[in-house]
């Protein structure tokens, strides 16, 4: 069930010529497990190395070469399962998926059909507006990646680079819970934030370390309850795999194309049939890449040279200890323990690394003008600048001495952006250059006081029109500011005047 405070979004629907359709959606994501050597061998995962190199006998089936187990590469899948609030398997097995590929020099690729490390789990993608759908995980799986075949390097030859070959993956299977293009792409993000809080995959898309495979059918209004109801596929439309996406926006294009395409189909009178696409960016097009494989084509069977893969519960229990605070966890206590917006809140959690940032800020201080600070005056700011929150010039305790010093009332707010810019750009310490400065706010009442007596005698056509429009008012808490460079505390200044006019 979902949470009280979300509601499940509706699904999306495409008008075809003769009715309605909705789209069904599963997910097969392909993460790269964060570790420095692969899951049978001990070279090395480190990318853009020269091609080649990181290449053990093992990687190259060499004969006689026979797979390790990377513990490191289990901790890592039980690490995910954990955060995703899966079953872990004590026992599971590694088996044999025979397949041609030019870039895996075993003519085989190792993976887990039949027995993976981590069942089913559970993740709540939010949408915003108050819904959120929850989607099921079916499945875990580690298994090695392949190489990359290289086609433009010579007219007519192809050179394959084994530096991946071997690299340990977890591919995380969904149910076809998702139901239009946008959860989709949140799904994926979702998965990548959770990993990124774990530590146990690094989600650069642009590297190939996080790829998806996204499973597209459409069928008739009412249908998709059917299937939640009974568990029978036939209610479901014919579905088709695009492989390999590795982007966000393509993901959304490739199944809106897709779904489109199966809709004209279907009522041209013609059968989807079940198959592997690829997408292409450029044409904003699916096309066919290969008939869809079952499992038995790819004759699997229990791999001969690994035994089976027995871990202990204590172990397991290790590393759930070892967790971190997650995404939804960390949102939640910024809005209850800080009085964040759900937007605020959600911005500062994207990232683990902007969440460390803003707690550090935060510490002992405002939470609501803190997270102001961080992510209109600083992200802001790094935007602009085109730098990331790890490049940022200006600290935590920095930005946090900024934020106390406006608490304390020692500067104004315009006086902070100022201060802001000097830590900025020169660095220093924010205290010390209030101090050397003269960046004070004035909050002596007399001083004040003078200056607000000196701008009502040099206007008094400007008060009568204050006491017959009180909004006016402003103008001379403005010309208060002005006379005393930002120094005066707003605050007294307002009250003054407004007692001075007699407002």
């Amino acid at each position: 069930m979902l949470d009280l405070t979300y509601e499940a979004p509706k699904p999306k629907v495409i008008a075809g010529a003769t009715s309605d359709w909705e789209l069904v959606i599963g997910l097969e994501v392909h993460a790269q497990v964060a570790t420095k050597a692969k899951l049978f061998s001990g070279a090395s995962t480190q990318f853009g190395a020269e091609p080649n190199s990181n290449v053990a006998f093992v990687d190259a089936g060499m004969p006689g070469m026979l797979p390790v187990i990377n513990e490191g590469c289990v901790a890592q899948a039980v690490r995910t399962g954990l955060g995703l609030k899966a079953e872990i398997n004590l026992w599971s097995a590694f088996d044999r998926k025979n397949y041609f590929y030019p870039d895996l020099p075993q003519g085989y690729q190792i993976s887990q059909l039949y027995h993976p490390i981590v069942g089913e789990g559970e993740v709540l993608v939010e949408l915003g507006n108050g819904t959120a759908r929850r989607v099921r995980i079916e499945r875990i799986h580690l298994e090695q990646d392949a190489g990359k075949s290289i086609h433009d390097m010579d007219p007519s030859m192809s050179f394959v680079d084994l530096n991946r070959t071997g690299v340990a993956l977890m591919e995380i299977v969904s149910r076809p819970d998702i139901r239009g293009p946008e959860e989709a792409a949140a799904y994926v993000g979702k998965l990548r934030q959770i990993m990124r809080y774990l530590g146990t995959c690094d989600g650069n898309m642009q590297n190939g370390n996080l790829r998806a495979d996204v499973n597209v059918s459409v069928c008739k209004p009412g249908a998709y309850e059917k299937f939640m109801e009974t568990g029978d596929f036939s209610h479901l439309g014919t579905r088709c795999e695009i492989k390999n996406m590795n982007s966000m926006r393509f993901i959304q294009m490739a199944i809106e194309y897709e779904a489109r395409r199966q809709i004209a189909l279907i009522e041209d009178g013609k059968t989807v049939v079940q198959e592997t696409r690829l997408y292409d960016p450029d044409k904003n097009e699916t096309r066919s890449m290969r008939s869809k494989e079952e499992a038995h084509d790819y004759r699997y069977f229990p791999d001969p040279d690994l035994l089976p893969l027995e871990i202990e519960q204590a172990w397991v229990d290790d590393i759930a200890a070892s967790l971190p605070e997650l995404p939804d966890a960390k949102k939640a206590r910024f809005m209850s323990d800080m009085g964040l917006s759900d937007y605020d809140a959600s911005v500062l959690t994207a990232e683990v690394a902007n969440a460390e940032y803003f707690e550090k800020v935060a510490e002992g201080r405002d939470g609501k003008l803190s997270a102001n600070w961080v992510i209109n005056e600083l992200f802001g700011r790094l935007k602009k600048d085109d730098k990331s929150i790890e490049d940022s010039p200006v600290s935590p305790e920095q930005l946090g001495k900024i934020v106390g010093l406006i608490t304390k009332g020692d500067i104004s707010g315009k006086i902070a952006k100022d201060l802001f810019e000097i830590v900025y750009t020169e660095g220093g310490d924010p205290e010390a250059i209030v101090e050397e400065r003269g960046m004070k706010q004035v909050t002596d009442t007399g001083a004040i006081e003078a200056a607000v007596d000196e701008v009502i005698a040099a206007n008094p056509a400007q008060v009568e029109k204050a006491k017959a429009n009180p909004k006016l008012a402003g103008w001379f808490v403005g010309q208060v500011m002005k006379s005393t460079g930002g120094k005066a505390n707003p605050a007294a200044v307002n009250e003054l005047v407004l007692k001075k006019l007699g407002i």
